[in-house]
């Protein structure tokens, strides 16, 4: 008897047998063929996304709520499985103010400089990005002033928002606990969410961690390295304030009705940037406070980390995360045979392929990869085919019918 989406999902997120292995996609700026578009006020919508998207990025086109229901349905369509995704606010004290100011090309750079000059209660911060004007079709852009968290911030940094422990008292004022206003708000939008999700058996997935990714956003990814290694104590205190304002939205997620899963960033906590002592010393005690919380609620809790998976995985079910995006054969060079052996009956594991591979005009190659992911994974019931990261503006949907087509045998 065929299952739904919902009960499909949840059947690999608990390790219980389903009717067929789940595929799920994410869309970053992903062009659908014309029979899967639809319109908005007048105009097609060529680019799909996902509010996971909504308070770290800026969209070359507007994306509604509605549009992610649409998309939904559009997967579901085809037989594909789809995850709704809400993302959770953070605050700012009221008593912080900030100036935004571009300092011309030719001054002190190549390109245009964003700055942003915060003054708080603790002292002054100063957050400066150069602005390099690409905005390739479809694709997130860079914003004209400078966002407290973004992942454009980083490579293009004349001066990181954290430039050192002196810094670190006043980011407590500029990522704070959500406030009423923010509350009410998210509550408002999940009543939405769980509408929808109920009437079309649909799960739902709330972002609600940034961990050590907020970190690196605030000081980037070698300061970042650097001081947690010779000024482990500063760096202790900016994790606990990021870990504070992270609990506080995971808190709110667990407690809204409709949030079946709340998922933490790890793209910048992987072994690329971190070794495990580091991992264990900054990342592991605050993880196991989050997934305490989330299954005290019922709730599912997921990480994301794209490398250095065999190597961490094992940490992060010790820690109690359910659910791990993403086994990547490509990205990270992950075996799925092993990966499988290693963590298959201890957590839901997501992937099997990357999403670079449909790209290529191998369509045999992209089933072989199918194949392998499945019949290797797929025996363990929690297994969730995805290509990851995600299908983004330059994903051929040739590509993506191949997928399709060996998920459909080999499922």
């Amino acid at each position: 008897m065929a299952m739904t989406c919902r009960e499909r999902i949840f059947a690999a997120w608990n390790g219980e047998p389903s009717d067929h292995i789940p595929l799920t996609t994410w869309s970053f700026g992903f062009s659908p063929p014309e029979y899967l578009r639809w319109e908005r006020d007048g105009r097609e919508v060529r680019y799909w996304y996902s509010m996971r998207l909504e308070h770290i990025h800026t969209l070359p086109q507007p994306w509604t709520l509605e549009d992610d229901f649409k998309r939904v349905l559009a997967w579901r369509s085809l037989g594909v499985d789809d995850i709704l995704d809400v993302s959770v606010p953070w605050s700012t004290d009221r008593e912080v103010s900030w100036e935004d100011t571009v300092i011309p090309a030719g001054e002190q750079e190549r390109y245009p400089v964003a700055v942003r000059e915060y003054q708080t209660p603790s002292g002054p911060l100063r957050h400066a990005v150069k602005q390099t004007g690409e905005e390739p079709e479809g694709w997130v852009i860079q914003p004209e002033h400078v966002p407290l968290f973004e992942d454009l911030n980083i490579p293009r940094a004349a001066e990181h928002l954290v430039a050192g422990p002196d810094d670190v008292a006043a980011v407590r004022h500029l990522f704070t606990p959500p406030d009423e206003e923010a509350c009410e708000q998210f509550v408002e939008r999940m009543a939405r969410v769980k509408a929808f999700a109920d009437e079309n058996d649909v799960p739902v997935q709330a972002w609600s961690a940034f961990g050590m990714d907020g970190v690196v956003w605030l000081m980037g990814a070698e300061n970042a390295v650097m001081m947690a290694m010779l000024q482990p104590e500063s760096f202790g205190k900016l994790m606990d304030i990021v870990f504070a304002t992270d609990y506080a939205r995971t808190e709110l997620a667990v407690t809204t009705p409709g949030v079946d899963m709340v998922v933490q960033r790890g793209w910048y906590s992987s072994t690329d940037f971190w070794s495990p002592d580091l991992f264990h010393a900054h990342v592991y005690p605050h993880l196991q406070e989050m997934t305490a919380l989330a299954h005290r609620h019922g709730v599912k809790f997921c990480y994301v980390m794209t490398t250095g998976v065999e190597t961490l995985g094992p940490a992060l079910a010790e820690a109690g995360v359910d659910v791990m995006y993403f086994v990547d054969p490509m990205q990270d060079g992950a075996d799925v045979v092993r990966v499988g052996e290693l963590l298959g009956d201890r957590m839901t594991l997501v992937g099997g392929l990357n999403a670079v591979s449909l790209t290529s005009p191998d369509r045999a190659g992209i089933r072989e990869e199918v194949r392998r992911a499945c019949e290797a994974l797929g025996p363990t019931n929690r297994f969730i085919l995805h290509p990851g990261d995600a299908l983004s503006p330059d994903t051929p949907w040739e590509g993506v019918e191949a997928m399709l087509e060996a998920w459909r045998e080999w499922r």
